[in-house]
């Protein structure tokens, strides 16, 4: 949906999964607002699909700038995407599946989202100071990601934490909050999220906290130090 106006509604949308790329969806024409499209100069190549071409949505005075493209002849192994229009996500007001909202990408149907509670002893460590210590825990296993410790805020030293104005969506857990941690002189800006309305289907994380563990934190589970993981999300942020 863009400017009030639904750009593409179909049945018959077909899910393309690309190694090291998001998955995105890909509509056919006939279901598909092309009246609403604006040719444009800009042109892509891939290698795998062949060359796309480029369309502006203009709804009124709004206008979403190469925010649609095809593969009008594409190459012979990605046939199947002739006639099909994909759309760049972040340009587009809203994203429905069924009467369900969408967050920040197509959910990927190989992408698993476990959480199991817990009675491990979690504590972690900023700077030698304890912020939060439980023997209640969710476990989020998530596909391709560390082991994420979700802590009930009663357990949590809230009164190190500071809300962020900073938000996130998650297509597999939904709209995520953040909190600042405050030690001493030292802020750890956007260090502790948590989902407070999570999707039907990640029910047992909501109202819990999460910390960045590759933000400079530490985590003890049963007594033992876990290792920092390596992540996109690892630089930490302090003032």
């Amino acid at each position: 949906m863009f400017g009030g106006e639904t750009i593409a509604d179909s049945k018959h949308a077909k899910l393309l999964r690309e190694a090291e790329i998001l998955p995105a969806y890909y509509f056919p024409k006939q279901d598909v607002r092309t009246d609403l499209f604006v040719p444009s100069e800009f042109k892509s190549d891939c290698p795998v699909k062949g060359e796309a071409s480029y369309w502006s949505i203009q709804v009124g005075d709004r206008r979403a700038e190469n925010a649609a493209w095809s593969y009008t002849t594409p190459r012979p192994e990605a046939s199947g995407l002739k006639d099909y229009f994909a759309f760049d996500w972040p340009k587009m007001d809203k994203w429905m599946e069924e009467e369900e909202e969408l967050f920040k990408h197509a959910r990927d149907p190989y992408k698993r989202v476990d959480v199991m509670p817990s009675k491990r002893h979690v504590r972690v460590v900023i700077d030698g100071h304890t912020v939060a210590e439980t023997r209640r825990p969710h476990l989020l296993f998530e596909t391709n990601h560390p082991v994420r410790y979700y802590i009930p805020q009663e357990d949590v030293r809230m009164d190190m934490l500071s809300p962020s104005a900073t938000t996130s969506r998650c297509p597999y857990k939904g709209p995520a909050s953040y909190w600042s941690v405050k030690i001493g002189d030292e802020t750890f800006t956007d260090l502790v999220w948590g989902y407070m309305e999570p999707i039907p289907e990640c029910p047992k994380i909501k109202g819990l906290l999460c910390f960045f563990h590759e933000r400079g934190c530490d985590i003890c589970v049963d007594g033992a130090l876990v290792p920092t993981p390596q992540t996109k999300w690892a630089q930490a942020l302090r003032s």
